[in-house]
């Protein structure tokens, strides 16, 4: 893979690298690292990619591991002053802070399905699950999502 094909496929897969990146460690600065870590990684190991049809597959899984390597790096470090306080729950959520809050093991099938638009079998991979796994965990977190909203649908209707 030359230089300029390699900087067209990164270009095309930005987006869904972004979004990936940021489902899993929600915080845009750590996303903007780690989606810079997830570029030079590729072009390093760029030689190990079999077939190029699988490259956004396998960029996507070099994105997975990258992310999950700097929340192991970062969960040691924890300072005082960067604790988050306490949330006050909000009346108004929205389904995003809903997908937010799910489990990462819950979240990242569901965004990769539903936001990234891959099939079960690309999302199989890219997680290194079963396919019947992948349609397991999106079906938990369907539940876990439908209960939230509708839970937040009655207090919205309290609240009235």
């Amino acid at each position: 893979m030359t230089k300029e094909q390699f900087v067209e496929r990164i270009d095309a897969v930005q987006g869904q690298l972004y979004r990936i990146s940021l489902a899993i460690l929600c915080n845009d600065a750590d996303v903007q690292d780690a989606m810079q870590e997830t570029v030079l990684k590729a072009w390093e190991k760029r030689h190990t990619l079999r077939n190029e049809a699988f490259f956004s597959t396998w960029i996507t899984r070099i994105a997975i591991n990258t992310c999950r390597q700097m929340i192991r790096k970062n969960r040691r470090i924890v300072l005082m002053d960067q604790l988050p306080e306490c949330p006050v729950p909000s009346r108004d959520v929205t389904l995003k802070m809903l997908v937010e809050c799910l489990p990462e093991k819950l979240r990242l099938p569901f965004v990769l399905q539903y936001s990234e638009g891959m099939d079960t079998a690309q999302t199989a991979e890219s997680l290194h699950l079963t396919q019947s796994a992948v349609r397991s965990r999106i079906h938990r977190a369907k539940l876990i999502l439908r209960k939230e909203l509708a839970e937040n649908e009655e207090a919205s209707m309290a609240a009235r």
